[in-house]
């Protein structure tokens, strides 16, 4: 038996399904979970010292890599000071200023300790703002997992077979609507029915939690210009998107500026943090300015906030975008092309540094397209590459990402043991 599942067996003892977050469960893959012992810039060895190129960089936060020098200072220099203080940081004031300076959109900004604390405060914030109650949200959208945006979404929930999730109540789910992503006239068939009684709209600018999903020519666009138009507010959820495609935020790409921006990830490094930001009059609706309650001991966490300036500091300085987007594009044409020799069903989605092999024969737009995918494909896909020492994301409806420690003699191996897999699939 392996240290992984002897340990796995132990942890199904005190921990619910064994795991902290349950996608780690490997179950959509039909796998035995794998256990971490270290890690570094893009390799990561399991505790039965299986050493594996990593392409899932903990969910995207580790855009540098595991344990570069540059983060283990800031946390070695940080932690010496003091874990905790509950107290203000000069740390908290510059990466607030950070973010402000690198995102238009942002005005001022609140700091939380995780996405879906930042999701959350968003909901709270816009309702406060407005004096509405219902939201609009996208189907396969994962906004973390508060129960105000567990109605139809994306990530860990498609994985296990469910789009939501037991004990939502009825009164959430009403004040919750719902649109296909990418889907214009849905949208505004919503506002002509509701539109009075909408505080706000969220939305992953670039869906990343059912695969890669780009946003058609003017969707995005049409959300700003129909919030405007019936005085609701328009939330980009860049919790992913923050600070992957550029210095800054995907609103800076896009030019559109929403009412609030949550982001998380990145602005880390790979440690808990969360931020809401967006127009000084939205924000200064939070106490103590404001009605809108919101707070957190570990909100501004001196670690973290350590980490995360020196992350995105990090990026400003080194602009790694376009090698990033290189690799990735790289690898999704590979196996396009391989595939298409192959005569297999594959379209790679590529955005930047991330990418969804999909099992399909075409790019999907929404929800109802990704669930008529062969996820049984990835999944045989999934192990043959673990075997072969690549580690992918564990689930069919998730963002594999590239890191700046990422070698081409990575991408190639990824290539090489690719073509394996889809002989396999084959």
């Amino acid at each position: 038996m392996t240290k992984s599942k002897q340990l796995f067996n132990r942890a199904c003892q005190v921990i619910p399904g064994g795991v902290n977050s349950p996608v780690r469960a490997f179950g959509s893959v039909d796998a035995e979970p794998i256990f971490i012992s270290s890690a570094k810039d893009a390799i990561m060895q399991t505790v039965d010292g299986q050493n594996l190129i990593d392409f899932c960089s903990s969910w995207g936060p580790l855009i540098l890599g595991h344990a570069p020098d540059v983060i283990t200072k800031a946390i070695n220099d940080a932690a010496v000071k003091g874990t905790s203080y509950g107290v203000n940081t000069p740390g908290e004031v510059e990466i607030a200023e950070l973010i402000v300076k690198q995102i238009p959109a942002i005005e001022k900004v609140r700091l939380v300790s995780s996405g879906t604390e930042a999701t959350m405060t968003a909901l709270r914030l816009a309702r406060g703002a407005t004096g509405r109650n219902k939201i609009l949200k996208f189907d396969g959208c994962y906004h973390g997992h508060h129960d105000s945006l567990l109605v139809s979404a994306g990530s860990g929930l498609l994985t296990t077979g469910t789009s939501s999730s037991a004990g939502v109540s009825d009164t959430v789910v009403a004040d919750t609507l719902l649109c296909p992503y990418n889907d214009i006239n849905a949208v505004k068939e919503i506002f002509n029915k509701y539109g009075s009684e909408i505080a706000a709209i969220i939305v992953e600018p670039v869906a990343g939690n059912m695969g890669l999903i780009k946003p058609i020519e003017g969707f995005l666009e049409t959300l700003r210009t129909i919030t405007k138009q019936n005085n609701a507010l328009l939330i980009f959820d860049e919790v992913i998107c923050g600070f992957r495609f550029c210095a800054g935020a995907y609103s800076n790409i896009c030019n559109i500026k929403p009412d609030i921006t949550c982001m998380g990830k990145i602005i880390g490094g790979g440690l808990p943090i969360g931020a809401i930001g967006g127009s000084a009059t939205v924000m200064d609706n939070l106490s103590p300015l404001g009605a809108v309650y919101q707070a957190g001991t570990l909100s501004g966490n001196p670690i973290a906030v350590a980490t995360g300036i020196a992350v995105m500091q990090t990026l400003i300085d080194t602009n790694p975008y376009p090698k990033l987007e290189e690799k990735a594009r790289a690898i999704s044409e590979g196996l396009n092309d391989m595939a298409k020799k192959k005569g297999i069903e594959l379209c790679s989605e590529q955005y930047g540094s991330v990418f969804t092999p999909f099992f399909s024969n075409k790019a999907p737009n929404n929800l109802k397209d990704v669930q008529k995918i062969d996820t049984k494909k990835y999944a045989r896909f999934f192990t043959s590459m673990l075997k072969q020492n690549i580690y992918l994301p564990p689930s069919q409806f998730e963002l594999a990402f590239i890191n700046t420690k990422h070698t081409d003699e990575h991408i190639e191996k990824y290539l090489e043991a690719a073509n394996v897999a889809l002989d396999l699939i084959n």
